[in-house]
């Protein structure tokens, strides 16, 4: 806990994805709500095959969806969720006549059921 799991269309050429997934880790760690960094777990998917609404214009987008054991406030939920969407913003440049969207959800994993095992190397 924390998983990471970024979306993201496939017409995107610059986008470095090992780079940004080590810089959204970093911006969960700068956050100061997970105490050991090995416990986040980021990754990635990109999809060839995917639709942005109806017209046919070129878009694309990039999607980060973080869940989190629950119990954090709304307040902190959107703290993060603006934290990891500034660091989007910044490893994804707009691009002339490509419509682009970004966007986070943070989502809560029950903290009764959640269970980990971490083993030894």
């Amino acid at each position: 806990m924390p998983h990471l799991n970024l979306e993201y269309s496939d017409n995107l050429p610059e986008l470095n994805v090992d780079v940004l997934l080590l810089r959204l880790n970093h911006a969960l760690v700068g956050s100061g709500q997970f105490a050991d960094e090995a416990d986040i777990k980021s990754r990635a998917q990109a999809f060839s095959q995917f639709r942005v609404g109806t017209a046919p214009a070129q878009r694309a987008f990039a999607h980060v969806r973080l869940a989190i054991l629950s119990g954090r406030s709304p307040a902190l939920k959107k703290q993060l969720s603006e934290g990891l969407l500034d660091v989007l913003r910044e490893a994804i440049p707009a691009q002339a006549g490509l419509d682009l969207q970004l966007c986070v959800e943070v989502l809560d994993m029950d903290r009764d059921s959640y269970v980990k095992l971490r083993l030894p190397s």
